[in-house]
Order: C-alpha cells, then structure tokens, then sequence
C-alpha cells in the first residue's frame, strides 16, 4: 500500500518514447513542475501530451514543446504561448483543440470506466468533423470518446503514503479528473503525511487511483496574469 517513491526520477524511469501523458493543472496553477523538469532531463520523444493548455514560453508544457519532446497536444487552450503558436505552424507538432469541460468529462470519463459519451460542445464545428452526431431532445450532440492515458502527471497540496490527495482551491480542476485516468498515476506533492492523518472526508482524490507519490520543494507557482486592484 506504501505508494511512496524517493525522487520523481525513479518514478518516469519507464517512460518510453511515444507514451502518452496527460499533465494536470488549470492554466499554470497546480502544475506538475517536477514531473515536467524530470521529463525534460530524460528527453523521452514522440509524446502525446493532453493539457489544458500549452502553458506559456518558458514553462510548464511549452518547455517539453521547445525541446521537440511533443509529436501531438490536445489542448483546450494555446494563447498565452507565443512560442507554441509559431511551432505549430512551423509544423514541429499536432494539435488537437477540444473545449475545456470537454477534456475534463474525457479524462473523468476514463477513470470512471466511460468509453464515450455525447455533449452540444464543439457541434457543428470543425472539432466536430468525423464524430458521431446525435439528436437528444431536439438539440444536437457530439459524441467524445474517453481518454486513455499511459502516464498522468498531477500535483496536489497535500497527500499521504497511500496514494490519496487533497488539492487547493482552483488546482482542483483538472488534477482530480486526469488522475482518474492514468494507467500510472504520478502525484507530487507540497506536504506528504504518513496514512490516516489526512481527513476522509477533504480527500479529492482516492489512493487507489494513484501508483506512485513524492514530496516536492521549490515550487516557482508562477502566475500567468498578475492584476493588481486599488481600494
């Protein structure tokens, strides 16, 4: 039941190239930081990465894009990386666009054992193109296939040697669904407590959908938009 791995590097030591890992986080806040870095240092290839976005210039995913380490992103969300936009038209990678609660109700649905599932998101655009079409009640839906992931990389605020996860406040997000996900879990935390000291009924995220757990340091935190507001 330990789930306790000593360093993030023991933890990816069999990843293989062209695995695909799903990367928690909403915008920058709950970023897997170590998970990436360790991911930059093994230079495993060919990666299909599903985000929520592209994260920005010098950080989170735009680091594993900058490194020519990503072969296919899914993503709801590239805007804030410039860089990522002129790779993508330089042709260094695929990107798949799906709406936001759209990639969160894919991962959750795979956790959950949901091998598809229909939603009025995206119908009657090009995202649409090539999926299943239904009619419910007068109104139209698409169908989405669940996500299957080999890796899913999360962070959250606090866990214990058993696996099970409490995330802070907006990480909650998507750290919680792409958990579900993963064949292998990944989960590094701020603060990690020997079993039974986190509260049953605060956990988001239950051990037995995590594989492997380790405590991180120096987390940079980084904040996309700063705005200041006067009294």
């Amino acid at each position: 039941m330990n789930k306790v791995v000593n360093s993030i590097e023991e933890a990816i030591k069999d990843i293989k190239d062209g695995a695909t890992i799903m990367i928690g986080a909403f915008g920058l806040c709950g970023l897997p930081e170590k998970g990436i870095a360790a991911l930059l240092k093994s230079g495993v290839k060919d990666l299909t990465v599903i985000s929520c976005t592209a994260g920005v210039d010098d950080f989170g995913v735009g680091l594993l894009l900058q490194n020519h380490q990503i072969k296919k992103l899914i993503a709801s969300y590239i805007g804030e990386n410039d860089d990522a936009e002129k790779r993508l038209f330089a042709g260094e990678y695929e990107l798949e666009l799906v709406p936001q609660g759209t990639i969160a109700e894919r991962a959750r649905a795979g956790g959950a054992g949901i091998p598809a599932f229909y939603v009025p998101a995206s119908y009657g655009t090009e995202a649409a193109e090539g999926k299943e079409v239904r009619e419910f009640d007068g109104k139209m839906y698409v169908m989405e296939r669940a996500f299957k992931a080999d890796y899913a990389f999360v962070k959250a605020w606090k866990g214990d040697s058993y696996g099970n996860l409490i995330y802070k406040a907006t990480a909650n997000n998507l750290n919680n669904p792409m958990a579900m996900c993963g064949k292998i879990t990944i989960a590094e935390v701020e603060e990690l407590v020997p079993a039974g000291e986190l509260d049953p009924h605060h956990i988001h995220t239950p051990g037995i959908f995590v594989q492997q757990i380790f405590q991180g340091t120096d987390y940079e935190k980084r904040i996309e938009f700063l705005r200041l507001q006067n009294e």
